[in-house]
Formats: C-alpha cells, sequence, structure tokens
C-alpha cells in the first residue's frame, strides 16, 4: 500500500451478478468527489451497515460500494478553509456509508458540511463507540426530556437493550437520574444490564400485547424503542399521560397498528428519531452533550474493537442478533 492506495472494504457485483464483499486495496482516485479527504482511524459496525455489506437496495444506492455509516479521523487534505490537515474530525450520517462511500477505509473524501470537528473531551476512539448508535440514543432521551418527562415522571422502556442504541441509551438514562427498565430476548445478559444501569429487565414476550385494544394499562413515562412492529404499538398503548415514546427501529416491523387513542385520551407523543439528516447546528449540539454533561463512563466494559479483516465475521453476527454493545473498526491493526 502506498500514500496513493488504501485498504478498504469493498462491496461489489460479479459478471453474474452475484454480490463479493472483502478487503481490497483501491487508489485514491476511486473515492467520490468531496471538499475533504479524511485518513480514517475508527469506524464502527451498525445493523444499516451489514445490510450495505450485502448490497441492500433499500441501502445501497450503487455497487461497488464501502459500507460504514460513521468514521473518525484526521485531515489529510482539505478544500474548505474550516479544516485543515491534522485536524480531527468525526462524520456520521448523512450519505456516508449508504448513497456514498463509508468509513470501512483507510480514507473517505466527503463534503465540509459533513464534518464535526472533534468534540473537546473525547476520542477518536470513543466519538465510534456513539457513533450513531449513541448519537441516536442521545436525541431518543434528548426529545424524552425536552417534552417534559423528567425522571421523577416513572419508568422509561428501552427496547433492543443489548444492542448498539439501547445498551447506550440505558447508560444515557441512568446517568442522567431516570429508571430505565431494558427490554430483551438475551436472558443470559440480565447482569450485563443491570450494570449498565437498567433498574428492570423484562423478556421481549412481556413488552408485546397482541390485542387489538385502543388503550392498555399505562405503565411507562417514556420509552426509547428500537424494534417498531408490534412492539411500538404496545409501548405506545402502554404510556403514561403525556408520556414519549420515541422511536428509531423497524427491525421489528413497519407497520404502526394504532389508533389515535393514545394521543388524544393520554396526549401521548411519539417522536420520530432520525439521524442521518440533522440539522448541522443541533448535530453539534448532541455533540456538546455526549462530551459534556452527558458524558458516559465505562465505555470500554461494552465495547469490541475488531480489524478490516474482521468485518465480515461480525457482519453475520449482527444480521443474526448476536451482537452485545458496541462494535468499533479500528483500521491499523
Amino acid at each position: 500500500m502506498t500514500d496513493k492506495t488504501f485498504r478498504c472494504f469493498l462491496v461489489e457485483k460479479d459478471a453474474a451478478g452475484n454480490i463479493r464483499r472483502g478487503v481490497v486495496e483501491r487508489s485514491q482516485p476511486d473515492l467520490p468527489p468531496g471538499d475533504v479527504l479524511v485518513r480514517v482511524e475508527f469506524s464502527s459496525l451498525n445493523y444499516k451497515d451489514a445490510l450495505a455489506a450485502q448490497g441492500h437496495p433499500g441501502v445501497v444506492r450503487k455497487l461497488p460500494h464501502v459500507p460504514g455509516i460513521d468514521a473518525a479521523g484526521t485531515v489529510a487534505h482539505s478544500a474548505d478553509a474550516r479544516f485543515k490537515p491534522g485536524d480531527p474530525v468525526v462524520i456520521t450520517g448523512y450519505e456516508l456509508g449508504a448513497g456514498q462511500w463509508g468509513g470501512w477505509a483507510d480514507y473517505v473524501r466527503v463534503p465540509a458540511d459533513w464534518i464535526v470537528p472533534l468534540p473537546p473531551g473525547l476520542s477518536l476512539k470513543e466519538t465510534m463507540v456513539f457513533g450513531t448508535a449513541g448519537f441516536t440514543a442521545a436525541q431518543c432521551v434528548q426529545a424524552i426530556m425536552l417534552n417534559g418527562v423528567a425522571p421523577d415522571a416513572g419508568e422509561i422502556l428501552v427496547t433492543g437493550a443489548t444492542g448498539g442504541v439501547g445498551c447506550l441509551a440505558i447508560k444515557l438514562l441512568a446517568r442522567l437520574g431516570y429508571s430505565a427498565v431494558a427490554v430483551t430476548g438475551k436472558a443470559h445478559l440480565k447482569s450485563q444490564l443491570y450494570e449498565w444501569g437498567a433498574g428492570r429487565v423484562l423478556t421481549r414476550e412481556e413488552a408485546v400485547n397482541n390485542t387489538d385494544k385502543p388503550l392498555l394499562t399505562a405503565f411507562w413515562a417514556g420509552a426509547v424503542d428500537t424494534v417498531g412492529g408490534q412492539t411500538l404499538a404496545t409501548i405506545v398503548r402502554e404510556t403514561k399521560p403525556y408520556g414519549v415514546v420515541a422511536a428509531c427501529g423497524l427491525v421489528g416491523g413497519t407497520e404502526l397498528k394504532l389508533t389515535v387513542h393514545p394521543f388524544i385520551l393520554r396526549g401521548v407523543t411519539l417522536a420520530g428519531i432520525g439521524s442521518a439528516l440533522l440539522p448541522y447546528d443541533r448535530r453539534v449540539e448532541i455533540w456538546r452533550k455526549l462530551s459534556g454533561d452527558w458524558r458516559l463512563d465505562g465505555l470500554d466494559a461494552l465495547t469490541t474493537t475488531i480489524g478490516l479483516d474482521d468485518i465480515e465475521q461480525h457482519v453475520q453476527r449482527i444480521l443474526k442478533g448476536d451482537i452485545v454493545g458496541r462494535t468499533v473498526v479500528q483500521m491499523n491493526v
């Protein structure tokens, strides 16, 4: 590898139409156009990345493609005066790893508007422990707080609690004085969830009610839902008056079978959370919180660090639901 070539995890289609993927070398001119060239030191593994690694048409617009919706590193070259070589920077969201080649590479080239300077107090690796997952978790918690749900209002339910968004949401809620109830299908990880800050742990079955009743007994002051489908429909119907449900996932389905009753009789707020297109000023504010008042300890305990050559086996694991916590991809290993 030279200064003009780089390693990346490339997804491509062969002449027969079959998807192939693996670590290859490419030349810097192969990178998409952009204002800033960043030498990547860390990325992360998210469910969306695993779909991109399969060439999923709902994520990847064209092949060949490099997944990785998160990247952190240092500026190698910049045509924008806001950044200079050597600046440590973070990139999450926008089209990174979806419409444009992403962070599973030694280099990315992106528009300057996608880049956030490294937040003071965080290392490049710590930003990737958060990544889009932590960024999403923080938005969920912020939505609960901004809509008036205080820690003394009651329990906050968190689904998918051992996943990237869920584990960081639990830690954030506990850090801010909330009582989090974790929902998981991994009973053997109960003790881990308690260590992360959960006050109680429920099974997936306990979090779902398949009846068609428009309202159910109200349990939750709020919720962070990473699942969607019937789980989300249950949570909304079980939320207390003026509670807030932050919805950010769809692994359980995209349909939502509800009436308006929870919204007009209990005043429940359903807050949709998306990270890719969050405006820049709000994006910077989330990072300011994560590096300041919301700073979390013990991130290493929920993090697995891998190299580019390890990605394939971890893609298979996350697709099977076997990943716990966060997986950081380090480029120089």
